[in-house]
Protein backbone atom coordinates (compact mmCIF):
# COMPACT_ATOMS: atom_id res chain seq x y z
CA UNK A 1 0.00 0.00 0.00
CA UNK A 2 1.44 3.77 -0.87
CA UNK A 3 1.63 5.62 1.58
CA UNK A 4 -0.93 8.16 -0.68
CA UNK A 5 -3.20 5.25 -0.41
CA UNK A 6 -2.98 4.85 3.59
CA UNK A 7 -3.10 8.77 3.84
CA UNK A 8 -6.25 8.77 1.62
CA UNK A 9 -7.92 6.21 3.74
CA UNK A 10 -6.86 7.90 7.01
CA UNK A 11 -8.57 10.72 5.83
CA UNK A 12 -11.38 9.35 5.09
CA UNK A 13 -11.81 7.54 8.28
CA UNK A 14 -11.33 10.94 10.36
CA UNK A 15 -13.90 12.71 8.11
CA UNK A 16 -16.33 10.05 8.69
CA UNK A 17 -15.62 10.21 12.00
CA UNK A 18 -16.05 13.69 12.04
CA UNK A 19 -19.51 13.57 10.23
CA UNK A 20 -20.81 10.92 13.30
CA UNK A 21 -19.60 13.54 15.93
CA UNK A 22 -21.45 16.04 14.06
CA UNK A 23 -24.64 14.58 13.73
CA UNK A 24 -24.42 13.40 17.20
CA UNK A 25 -23.48 16.20 18.95
CA UNK A 26 -26.64 18.32 16.27
CA UNK A 27 -29.03 15.56 17.24
CA UNK A 28 -28.28 16.40 20.83
CA UNK A 29 -28.74 19.79 20.79
CA UNK A 30 -31.75 18.94 18.68
CA UNK A 31 -33.72 16.96 21.39
CA UNK A 32 -32.86 18.56 24.38
CA UNK A 33 -33.42 22.14 23.02
CA UNK A 34 -36.74 20.57 22.08
CA UNK A 35 -37.02 18.67 25.42
CA UNK A 36 -36.42 21.86 27.04
CA UNK A 37 -38.97 23.85 25.30
CA UNK A 38 -41.69 21.36 26.33
CA UNK A 39 -40.85 21.81 29.83
CA UNK A 40 -41.07 25.19 29.76
CA UNK A 41 -44.72 24.98 28.36
CA UNK A 42 -45.35 22.60 31.29
CA UNK A 43 -43.81 24.58 33.89
CA UNK A 44 -45.20 28.14 32.74
CA UNK A 45 -46.68 28.38 30.08
CA UNK A 46 -48.36 31.96 29.25
CA UNK A 47 -44.51 33.42 30.07
CA UNK A 48 -43.20 30.84 27.29
CA UNK A 49 -45.74 31.51 24.71
CA UNK A 50 -44.73 35.02 24.18
CA UNK A 51 -41.65 33.91 23.30
CA UNK A 52 -43.25 31.57 19.96
CA UNK A 53 -43.63 34.46 17.57
CA UNK A 54 -47.73 34.85 17.74
CA UNK A 55 -49.60 37.86 18.66
CA UNK A 56 -52.23 36.15 20.67
CA UNK A 57 -52.06 32.83 23.12
CA UNK A 58 -54.85 30.90 24.70
CA UNK A 59 -55.91 32.29 28.44
CA UNK A 60 -58.01 30.80 30.94
CA UNK A 61 -59.07 27.59 30.45
CA UNK A 62 -58.29 27.71 27.11
CA UNK A 63 -54.36 27.41 28.37
CA UNK A 64 -54.00 24.24 28.79
CA UNK A 65 -53.80 23.59 25.08
CA UNK A 66 -50.25 25.14 26.01
CA UNK A 67 -49.78 21.81 28.47
CA UNK A 68 -50.49 19.91 25.16
CA UNK A 69 -47.93 21.51 23.32
CA UNK A 70 -45.37 21.04 25.91
CA UNK A 71 -46.11 17.44 26.59
CA UNK A 72 -46.17 16.79 22.31
CA UNK A 73 -42.72 19.27 22.64
CA UNK A 74 -40.87 16.88 25.09
CA UNK A 75 -41.97 13.72 23.18
CA UNK A 76 -40.71 15.28 20.39
CA UNK A 77 -36.90 15.15 22.13
CA UNK A 78 -37.75 11.86 23.30
CA UNK A 79 -37.74 10.21 20.30
CA UNK A 80 -34.59 11.14 18.67
CA UNK A 81 -33.06 10.90 21.86
CA UNK A 82 -33.85 7.23 22.02
CA UNK A 83 -33.00 5.74 18.60
CA UNK A 84 -29.28 7.52 19.37
CA UNK A 85 -29.18 5.48 22.33
CA UNK A 86 -30.07 2.30 20.73
CA UNK A 87 -27.67 3.12 18.09
CA UNK A 88 -31.01 3.15 15.47
CA UNK A 89 -28.60 6.02 13.52
CA UNK A 90 -30.36 5.92 9.72
CA UNK A 91 -34.08 5.35 11.66
CA UNK A 92 -33.00 8.85 13.31
CA UNK A 93 -31.98 10.56 10.10
CA UNK A 94 -35.22 9.49 8.56
CA UNK A 95 -37.13 10.47 12.16
CA UNK A 96 -35.39 13.88 12.29
CA UNK A 97 -36.29 14.64 8.73
CA UNK A 98 -40.24 14.22 9.67
CA UNK A 99 -39.49 16.20 12.75
CA UNK A 100 -38.81 18.86 10.57
CA UNK A 101 -41.76 19.69 9.06
CA UNK A 102 -42.83 20.91 12.92
CA UNK A 103 -40.75 24.14 12.69
CA UNK A 104 -41.28 24.59 9.16
CA UNK A 105 -45.13 24.44 9.93
CA UNK A 106 -44.38 26.77 13.47
CA UNK A 107 -43.18 29.09 10.62
CA UNK A 108 -45.70 29.20 8.27
CA UNK A 109 -48.52 29.27 10.74
CA UNK A 110 -47.08 32.90 12.66
CA UNK A 111 -46.61 33.94 8.74
CA UNK A 112 -50.31 33.04 8.80
CA UNK A 113 -51.57 34.95 11.79
CA UNK A 114 -49.11 37.88 11.37
CA UNK A 115 -47.12 36.75 14.12
CA UNK A 116 -43.38 37.91 14.33
CA UNK A 117 -41.37 38.13 10.71
CA UNK A 118 -38.67 37.75 12.84
CA UNK A 119 -39.50 34.91 15.04
CA UNK A 120 -40.87 32.92 12.47
CA UNK A 121 -37.29 32.88 10.45
CA UNK A 122 -34.93 33.31 13.18
CA UNK A 123 -35.95 30.73 15.38
CA UNK A 124 -38.74 28.37 13.87
CA UNK A 125 -37.37 28.51 9.73
CA UNK A 126 -33.49 28.12 11.40
CA UNK A 127 -34.63 25.05 12.96
CA UNK A 128 -36.39 23.52 10.79
CA UNK A 129 -32.77 23.85 8.38
CA UNK A 130 -30.77 23.38 11.48
CA UNK A 131 -32.53 19.90 12.20
CA UNK A 132 -32.83 19.17 8.45
CA UNK A 133 -29.12 19.76 8.20
CA UNK A 134 -28.53 16.90 11.09
CA UNK A 135 -31.33 14.42 9.37
CA UNK A 136 -28.77 14.82 6.22
CA UNK A 137 -26.00 14.23 7.88
CA UNK A 138 -27.30 11.34 9.72
CA UNK A 139 -28.70 9.94 6.50
CA UNK A 140 -25.27 10.16 4.56
CA UNK A 141 -23.21 8.61 7.48
CA UNK A 142 -20.85 6.17 5.93
CA UNK A 143 -19.14 3.35 8.25
CA UNK A 144 -18.41 4.83 12.02
CA UNK A 145 -21.35 4.06 13.06
CA UNK A 146 -23.67 1.28 13.32
CA UNK A 147 -26.55 1.48 10.33
CA UNK A 148 -29.78 0.30 10.41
Amino acid sequence: MSVLTATAGTARAVSSRLRVNLATGFTLVVALGIAYVGVSFLVAPESTASGFGLPAWPRGDAAAFLNVKGVRDIVSGLVPLALLLTGHRRALGWAMLAESVTPFGDCATILLHHGSTATAFGVHFATAVFVVVTAVLLLTERGGARQD
